[in-house]
């Protein structure tokens, strides 16, 4: 059992229709009662406990909390049921996400999914248990929304993603500048871990290696802001198809 403290965690939890049990309310200032009235129109049971009982479930609450089995994927996901299902669509976006550890990094990068409409996230380790609020409040509660699929093979995933007829960039500082490569159609983009990068047989697999053209003294970006960048660019380009 997980418990979502974030106010926008909890709201997108209640209208993907994933929350079960009851909203625990201690304390609700005017953000808490919003909460409560989108809660009630859910048919959520509302329960008031004492602030002891939310410091001991979730000591960062803010006076509500939403007890929840998995702050996960909208549903049940394959690789194979998603590929299955794409009939003969064209601009198709997978994120696929090599052993990102770092569960703010996770929820930055799913909110950026969400928000450019990214089809389906692939990964070796999607559920971070421990660290599951952390990655429902950073991602603002897109994870509620964004489709996630496991896998235990990402080299055989990405093969597969081959076959479906998706091209396969890597996100690498070594890589071609973005903007030169047409990356409409079906389009698959590696995100290497933090520290790491993409691992070796995983860059074997890739088509082309892209990079964000940058001035900075420091190395590189950090892997969720090349991400929203990168999905950016993506998005622009078949927005811009003729």
């Amino acid at each position: 059992m997980w418990y979502l403290t974030g106010f926008h965690a909890i709201e997108e939890q209640i209208k993907s229709g994933k929350a079960v049990g009851s909203l625990l309310v201690a304390k609700a200032g005017p953000r808490a009662r919003e909460i409560i009235a989108l809660a009630m129109e859910h048919k959520i049971r509302i329960d008031r406990v004492g602030t002891h009982e939310l410091d001991h479930l979730a000591p960062d609450h803010r006076g509500i909390v939403l007890p929840v089995e998995d702050p996960g994927s909208p549903e049940d996901i394959t690789l194979e049921g998603f590929l299955a299902g794409l009939g003969d669509r064209t601009d198709v976006l997978v994120a696929v996400l090599d052993e990102i550890t770092d569960p703010h990094n996770y929820g930055a990068i799913l909110r950026s999914c969400d928000q450019f409409g990214v089809d389906l996230v692939l990964t070796r380790n999607r559920r971070i248990a421990k660290h599951a609020e952390v990655i429902a409040h950073t991602s603002a509660g897109a994870v509620s929304w964004v489709s996630v699929a496991e896998t235990a093979n990402l080299i055989r995933a990405v093969g597969d993603l081959k076959a479906a007829g998706f091209w396969i960039y890597g996100a690498d500082m070594a890589g071609e500048p973005v903007y030169t490569q047409d990356l409409r159609g079906r389009a698959a983009l590696i995100l290497g871990g933090e520290g790491t990068g993409i691992s070796r047989l995983l860059r074997e697999s890739c088509d082309v290696l892209v990079a964000i053209p940058s001035q900075g003294r420091v190395d590189s970006l950090n892997v969720s802001v090349a991400a929203g960048i990168l999905f950016y660019e993506i998005t622009r380009q078949r927005s811009q198809r003729s």
